[in-house]
């Protein structure tokens, strides 16, 4: 019913919690497993994932703490704690075999086959759903695999418009009735169509889906359907209508792939009608919301790669411990066999010597990754002042044997110190937190962005003239103008001045930039703060 009747579902749970002192204590197990569930729905992760495990680790109840450990499984998943996700994959593995609960086991098997899929080992994920699919006994649960296979081979890139898995998950989520499933495979097939160059057929069946959307109310669900309808518009040359289709996604303010594709259909409206500076804009955005994909796809992969390998050195000592067992048995009974127990005593030293190669790889991997964390802010994750001084330097000297332009932006937060005594300092982290993320959406990949102590921020410009210098300054101000912090019905909100020096005029010596962006911000606060000021304002004003 949650999926089926979500209104409906969400009577029946406030019922059910107001009657909660009256149920058996498995009922009671049973009624915490939908809050979390409910409270994973709405996205308010931190309280279903204290639901989960409290099921896990006290229920008592093996087929409740699978359920639990699965749906938790795909939740981690979702919200990129991949390190844990992936422990708890591989220790769901290797407990499947004892799973006898057919619907906890059906949720291992799907929520396996989805973590597989994301990390690209799509065998091991077709395979999990194959079992989960042969498992089904009900219209639901056949559903569920037969959706899981088709993502699975969708992640793969092995689905086509004529695959029978996908014919038979349509069937399955119609005859179960599950209109989140049904809409998720529809969204599937209009894909498929948007990949064959039928983009005509992609917005005819996007126009039958839209009732049915609507009634769901299924917030990503929309959004997918948005930026298809983007998709389709511009592929047919409708470009009024995709471009405002791209805009409404834009403008919902999602996480994910939906704005990176929505900017990505600005982009290629914008350059094919010539608007140059639009184009710039929108495929900056595009680009940084692509980078952030790969990122997570990197993140994702080596997460994976670290617990298999965790795995792995277990296994290794596991096997170690067993070998040296047997070779102390061998040598007690088999003493006259010399020969053998030289072989067996070189494969001990061959595997020890692998283990501390494998120790010294890991060693270094991890020296490489404090190294680097050592040249970041602890709170922000930008460059620390001494690294970004540095790579500025190193830039700027780039830049000057090129006779490139840069452009050096000082920022510093209007009356910040009032944010900390009123509000406390955990609040004026949050704040430094939401000015950063600000600031980076309006940056370029090649762009340098360090903090300079407090609430100072430097950032350097690379490739930039003094037009653009400003336009991207003024941005930056801008949303961070924008930029709120909400906590415990408190909205924060806080005000820049930014300074700027330029190349043209200071040279490419980092004294000089720093001096002459210094001035500028100083000329900023005291003309009002909430402003943005050049190395050259003074001048325009003397010249008028």
């Amino acid at each position: 019913m949650q999926l089926t009747d979500h209104a409906r579902s969400l009577q029946l749970l406030a019922l059910l919690n107001r009657e909660a002192a009256q149920l058996t204590p498995d009922q009671q197990w049973h009624l915490r497993y939908l809050d979390a569930w409910e409270a994973m729905y709405e996205s308010d992760y931190p309280k279903s994932e204290a639901l989960f495990q409290d099921i896990i680790r006290h229920s008592g109840n093996q087929a409740w703490a699978d359920r639990a450990s699965a749906l938790l499984l795909s939740q981690l998943v979702f919200t990129r704690h991949y390190p844990k996700a992936f422990e708890l994959a591989d220790r769901l593995a290797a407990r499947l075999p004892q799973v006898t609960d057919a619907r906890a086991r059906s949720a291992i098997l799907l929520n396996l086959s989805q973590s597989m899929a994301m990390v690209g080992q799509i065998d091991l994920a077709v395979q999990y759903a194959r079992m989960a699919l042969a498992e089904a006994s009900a219209s639901k649960s056949s559903c569920y695999a037969a959706t899981s296979l088709v993502e699975a081979l969708s992640f793969g890139h092995r689905l086509k418009l004529g695959s029978p898995e996908l014919q038979q998950a349509i069937h399955a989520c119609a005859a179960a009735k599950l209109p989140v499933y049904s809409t998720d495979l529809q969204q599937t097939v209009v894909d498929l169509y948007l990949q064959a160059g039928q983009p005509r057929k992609a917005l005819a069946l996007l126009d039958r889906m839209a009732p049915a959307i609507e009634v769901d109310g299924y917030a990503p669900n929309k959004m997918q359907t948005l930026v298809q309808r983007a998709q389709a518009l511009a592929a047919i040359g409708d470009d009024d209508a995709a471009r405002k289709a791209a805009l409404a996604v834009v403008a919902m303010q999602a996480s994910g792939d939906w704005p990176r594709d929505a900017y990505d259909v600005l982009y290629r409206i914008a350059k094919k009608q010539g608007h140059a500076a639009a184009a710039l804009d929108y495929y900056e955005k595009f680009a940084a919301l692509d980078k952030a994909h790969l990122d997570d796809v990197n993140v994702r992969t080596m997460a994976y790669e670290t617990v298999q390998q965790h795995v792995l050195v277990q296994q290794l000592e596991t096997e170690k411990l067993g070998q040296q067992n047997a070779a102390l048995r061998m040598q007690q009974k088999l003493n006259d066999k010399t020969a053998e127990a030289n072989r067996l005593y070189l494969a001990l030293l061959l595997l020890a010597l692998a283990f501390v190669l494998l120790w010294m790889f890991r060693l270094k991997r991890s020296q490489l990754r404090f190294k680097k964390l050592s040249h970041l802010d602890g709170l922000t994750t930008v460059f620390n002042r001494q690294h970004f001084m540095g790579e500025a330097e190193r830039v700027l000297s780039q830049l000057a044997r090129r006779q490139g332009m840069a452009c050096l932006a000082f920022i510093d937060l209007d009356h910040f110190k009032r944010i900390n005594d009123t509000h406390g300092h955990a609040m004026g982290d949050e704040v430094l937190c939401k000015v950063v993320a600000a600031c980076r959406q309006q940056l370029r990949p090649v762009d340098l962005f360090g903090r300079l102590g407090g609430e100072e921020f430097g950032i350097l410009l690379v490739e930039c003239s003094r037009a653009q210098g400003r336009a991207i300054a003024e941005r930056i101000r801008q949303a961070i103008e924008a930029a709120e912090v909400v906590e415990n019905g408190v909205v924060v909100t806080v005000s820049t001045s930014i300074g700027l020096a330029f190349t043209d005029s200071a040279g490419h010596d980092m004294r000089r930039l720093c001096t002459e962006a210094d001035a500028a911000l100083y000329r900023a606060k005291r003309g009002g703060r909430n402003c943005v000021m050049a190395d050259d304002d003074d001048e325009r004003r003397a010249a008028v």
